[in-house]
C-alpha cells in the first residue's frame, strides 16, 4: 500500500521564504526532498481544492506558478465533498482551527492520508485535540523519521 502525504499549502511555498532563518532553510530543504521523493514514486502527494483556492489568492505570481508546477507531482486530487465540509466544521470547532486549516485536515482525513505535513507549529499543536488518524508533523521531522 502506497503512503499518501497531504502537504499544507505552506510546504508548497516554503522555498520562497527568508533563507536567512535556519528553521525556514531546513524546512525548505525538507520540502524539496519530499517533492523529489514523490517524483521518484516513493509515496504519493495529495492536492485538494483548498490548495487551488489558496494558490489562486496568492498575491505573488512566481509563487503561484511554482505551486502549480508542484501540483503536477501530486497524484491524489481531491474535489469538494459534503463529507469534507462536515468534518471541517467539526475540526474547526473542536480544534479551534481556521477554516482553511480545518478544510485541509478534513481533506487529508477524507482520503485517509498517512501524513499531514505543515510548517505551522500552532496547527500541529491544535490538531492534537482532534480525533484524526493521520500523523501530523513538520516536514523536517518527517525527513528525520524516514532517514533513520
Amino acid at each position: 500500500m502506497t503512503t499518501i502525504i497531504y502537504l499544507d499549502f505552506n510546504c508548497f511555498q516554503r522555498g520562497f521564504d527568508d533563507p536567512h532563518q535556519t528553521r525556514i532553510r531546513m524546512e525548505a530543504l525538507a520540502c524539496e526532498w519530499i517533492f523529489v521523493q514523490a517524483e521518484e514514486h516513493n509515496f504519493q502527494l495529495a492536492w485538494s481544492f483548498m490548495h487551488d483556492d489558496e494558490n489562486e489568492f496568492c498575491p505573488f505570481l512566481e509563487r503561484q506558478i511554482e505551486a502549480l508546477r508542484l501540483s503536477d507531482i501530486c497524484k491524489v486530487k481531491i474535489k469538494p465533498h459534503d463529507d469534507i465540509y462536515n468534518k471541517a466544521k467539526t475540526f474547526q470547532k473542536n480544534g479551534k482551527l481556521s477554516s482553511k486549516d480545518s478544510i485541509h485536515l478534513a481533506a487529508a482525513s477524507y482520503i485517509k492520508a498517512d501524513y499531514f505535513l505543515t510548517c505551522d507549529d500552532q496547527l500541529i499543536k491544535r490538531a492534537k485535540r482532534l480525533d484524526i488518524q493521520i500523523k501530523i508533523i513538520n516536514p523536517v521531522d518527517y525527513v528525520r523519521e524516514k532517514e533513520n
